[in-house]
């Protein structure tokens, strides 16, 4: 799964990895934030009405279209990739509304005895990447919102000791075929899998990232190995 992620690269780094997928977006300046969680507004691409890739911002929670309460987008933070075209909260967004979330490292907790010790994982030379997403578009009488969720695949052989799944990471390459709502959602399919082992590094940090109200520049520092007796 992915339940929190870091977004620290400047906004050029980011201009270059999408321009590598032949997506031409303007990615604004962010704050450097380091312990994303969920229900937090995320920085995403998604194609436009206009049909032009857009940069924007969505709350990360799915909420579908028909949802009667927005309470729904806390189970709703990730997807399995395996089954899109089939739960009714993914079909419709899986079909038309994809999305690529910016990120450039999340985090993921080994259960110690009673504790959870949690590891900082990125792209190796700490290259920016993007999630595969999902958006929706949800209205009540009171509030208009815009989430979306990270899809999700079946753990490398370099991260399953940590959980069993993890995000869908898509190579530059294929940004245009995610995001473009023409793509026949049953040709995504192949691009619903596990990162390369090589491409990822890792490292335990400290726990202070299980706090979500925390995000400042040390909690991706890794421990000392000995910390651990290691």
């Amino acid at each position: 799964m992915c339940g929190r992620f870091t977004l620290r690269t400047p906004a050029d780094a980011f201009a270059k990895y999408f321009l590598a997928g032949t997506v031409d977006v303007c990615i604004p300046s962010l704050k450097p934030r380091f312990n994303i969680a969920p229900t937090q507004m995320i920085a995403a691409v998604r194609w436009s009405q206009d049909n032009q890739p857009e940069f924007c911002e969505l709350r990360w929670g799915l909420i579908p279209s028909w949802a009667k309460d927005k309470k729904i987008a806390n189970a709703l933070i990730n997807a399995r990739g395996e089954s899109l075209g089939e739960k009714p909260a993914f079909r419709g967004a899986f079909k038309r509304r994809r999305c690529a979330i910016l990120a450039d490292g999340f985090y993921e907790w080994r259960r110690d005895g009673k504790r959870k010790r949690p590891s900082y994982i990125f792209a190796k030379g700490h290259q920016p990447f993007c999630f595969a997403g999902l958006w929706e578009h949800w209205e009540s009488p009171q509030e208009t919102i815009e989430s979306a969720t990270i899809v999700t695949t079946a753990a490398n052989e370099f991260l399953k000791d940590l959980h069993d799944r993890m995000p869908v990471i898509l190579p530059a390459a294929a940004l245009r075929t995610w995001l473009e709502p023409t793509t026949d959602p049953d040709s995504l399919h192949d691009l619903i899998r596990s990162a390369p082992p090589e491409f990822l590094d890792r490292y335990e940090v400290c726990s202070d990232v299980n706090s979500p109200r925390t995000d400042q520049s040390n909690l991706i520092e890794p421990l000392p190995h000995d910390l651990f007796g290691e």
